[in-house]
């Protein structure tokens, strides 16, 4: 197998490309400091050998890595995690506290996985999903913080994404590890202006609200950077955090303009495309739509079905 593609960044902080479908998609951060390791969200199985070549690569030993965080219990952020806590002894997954029981047994997650992709897209997406034991997880409350050789770790919670969602501040690095609560941005997409960022409003628990509160709390840190699991370190903070707040009341405001549609689905991917397509010219992008299609395609058609869940479920 080849060797994984690692990124490095200042303060001890590696992405690890998962290998996740394509490069670029999916990414997991390794913080190193003070001779331990800790590794920010882990991908699927297939990334293990990719997360365990990195710590070769930078020769850090799988006993000095003391933390598997994961910002959420989607599989495409968590799925690895059992498979990897097996090759780490002395590590502990930290994890929010609504997000641990899907992880100890992940039976009704892997349910409402397949659910969303399907039988046979999950099983090549995520294969067999390793428990995670109890007695090696850790729950964080609001606001905690837990150190790593000294290095202090902050967790906030921030839902609007999912309910289960975290972040993680980082002082010493002034950033933030924001899972999917900051959005996605694909390097493929960076322009002469900067880079370009979208809101994630995949199901079942997004909630504008909650997002658009979550968004300008990780804002009131003043972060110089975020790391994103979706892909890699963004700058220019501020400029981003106004892209996705603007967008997530278009795309909210989009699906309640076609809710009563024959069909939402449609009616909604359509008008988020169109709106993609724009934005990404007047950011200079030229990429074809084609080229577009095929970096934000299931980004658009998730995004849709979350939406439509969140109609369903304003209207009960």
């Amino acid at each position: 197998m080849s060797a994984p593609l690692l990124t490095s960044h200042p303060h001890g902080i590696t992405t690890v490309d998962s290998g996740y479908r394509k490069p670029g998609l999916v990414a997991s951060h390794l913080i190193v400091h003070g001779g331990r390791a800790a590794f920010v969200d882990v991908g699927a199985n297939s990334a293990v050998t990719h997360l365990l070549g990195a710590l070769a690569r930078l020769g850090v030993a799988r006993e000095a890595v003391d933390y598997v965080i994961l910002t959420h219990a989607h599989l495409d952020h968590a799925g690895g995690a059992g498979a990897l806590m097996h090759e780490l002894p002395a590590a502990r997954a930290v994890l929010h506290p609504r997000a641990a029981p899907h992880l100890i047994e992940p039976e009704k997650l892997i349910a409402g996985t397949r659910a969303v992709y399907g039988a046979e897209a999950y099983q090549r997406m995520y294969g067999e999903i390793q428990p995670i034991p109890a007695e090696r997880v850790r729950v964080t409350a609001d606001g905690q913080h837990l150190d790593l050789a000294g290095r202090a770790l902050e967790f906030l919670h921030t839902p609007g994404h999912a309910l289960h969602h975290q972040v993680i501040a980082d002082e010493q690095s002034a950033s933030v590890f924001a899972g999917d609560t900051f959005g996605v941005s694909y390097r493929e997409l960076d322009t002469d202006q900067g880079a370009f960022i979208v809101p994630t409003t995949t199901p079942t628990q997004f909630d504008p609200v909650q997002l658009l509160a979550s968004i300008d709390r990780i804002l009131a840190r003043r972060p110089q950077s975020v790391y994103l699991t979706h892909y890699g370190r963004v700058g220019e903070v501020e400029r981003l955090g106004a892209m996705l707040k603007a967008q997530v009341h278009e795309l909210a405001a989009m699906a309640r303009r076609h809710a009563a549609a024959a069909d939402r689905y449609a009616a909604i991917h359509a008008e988020m495309r169109a709106l993609w397509l724009r934005r990404l010219r007047e950011h200079g992008c030229t990429l074809d739509e084609h080229g577009i299609d095929a970096l934000l395609g299931m980004d658009a058609d998730l995004n849709t079905q979350g939406l439509i869940v969140w109609l369903d479920r304003e209207r009960k």
